[in-house]
């Protein structure tokens, strides 16, 4: 006695079909996040929020040097501690620029290259 052919077989391929587009989205997610890069600033203690939110406007000008959105600091006092610049699509000159700029600020103790495996830029 047959178990429904026609509905079993389309079913199952069906269900295959959906699992290969789901890896495969996965992995295009997965290789969109290995081409991100960061430029993590810290800065020196008593380093007012006025003063990082003034370096931070001073140097988003730079070409393809993304500042992370301020926070609410209303809710959360401490969230530009360290402020990232995302430089994911920055030439290595853009880079240097946004270094340059950076650096020209006493507060500013340094700036870190990360790329998405964390072992640095």
């Amino acid at each position: 006695m047959p178990v429904l052919p026609r509905v079993v077989r389309p079913a199952a391929a069906a269900v295959a079909a959906f699992a290969v587009l789901g890896v495969l989205s996965g992995c295009s997610k997965f290789d969109a996040a290995l081409g991100q890069r960061q430029a993590v600033v810290s800065f020196r203690g008593g380093t007012s929020t006025a003063e990082r939110i003034a370096i931070r406007a001073a140097c988003a000008e730079k070409p393809a040097a993304v500042p992370q959105a301020l926070p609410d600091l209303k809710k959360y006092p401490y969230a530009l501690q360290q402020l990232t610049y995302t430089i994911s699509q920055a030439s290595d000159a853009q880079v240097a620029a946004l270094e340059q700029c950076l650096q020209k600020y006493p507060a500013v103790a340094g700036v870190n290259l990360q790329d998405s495996s964390d072992t640095g830029g």
